[in-house]
């Protein structure tokens, strides 16, 4: 009946309760993740849009004015797609592999990467997203994004994102944005699916 569809979380709601209150997961899920695929829907209708992929919806919108609130929207989602498998509530708390070594040649160490990342977190000023991220030859590097943007408008990689909007830690950590980022990374971060990300360059 739409083009998209908010696809179901890849754990139980509660699966992350260790660092994420299920309060947090549906409120962030259900309302806001939710909210954007409704809206996008809404704003495609009877437009070339409606016939691309999402991704395809995010470059094609990307840095035009006329197109602002689909682009938003648009990236919001993928955004949140990607945020959820970004999540292992198994928790495997470093990479593995070509991952790992090329962490060691852009970072030095995993505490040094740790440090850099969580930094970049603190620094971004209002809402957006910390990534991790790879060019096209292989180099991994740490950027954060305002509000809806990613690094598919950078041109580069995404490998793992942290969602550092107010709404996706607020319930559980308040202000404190620094010690929800800790835990995610000690706790959280999908190491697997990073390299499965970092195997597609």
């Amino acid at each position: 009946m739409y083009p998209f569809e908010l696809p179901p979380l890849p754990y139980p709601h509660d699966a992350l309760a260790a660092v994420m209150s299920p309060s947090t997961v549906d409120f962030h899920y259900g309302k806001h993740h939710k909210g954007y695929v409704d809206k996008l829907n809404e704003l495609v209708k009877g437009k070339p849009y409606a016939e691309m992929s999402l991704e395809q919806v995010v470059l094609e919108s990307a840095h035009k004015e006329s197109e602002k609130s689909v682009f938003n929207n648009a990236a919001q989602v993928w955004n949140h797609n990607f945020y959820w498998k970004c999540l292992n509530p198994k928790g495997n708390h470093k990479p593995v592999g070509d991952l790992e070594s090329a962490m060691e040649s852009s970072f030095g160490s995993f505490e040094d990467f740790r440090s850099q990342f969580k930094q970049a977190a603190l620094d971004q000023f209002g809402s957006g997203y910390v990534w991790l991220c790879s060019d096209h030859f292989g180099k991994v590097q740490i950027t954060k994004s305002a509000n809806a943007l990613n690094p598919l408008t950078m041109d580069l990689k995404p490998l793992l994102t942290i969602d550092i909007w107010e709404h996706a830690y607020y319930l559980d950590f308040q202000n404190r944005r620094g010690d929800f980022v800790e835990e995610v990374v000690d706790r959280l971060l999908n190491w697997d699916f990073a390299e499965e990300n970092y195997g597609q360059i």
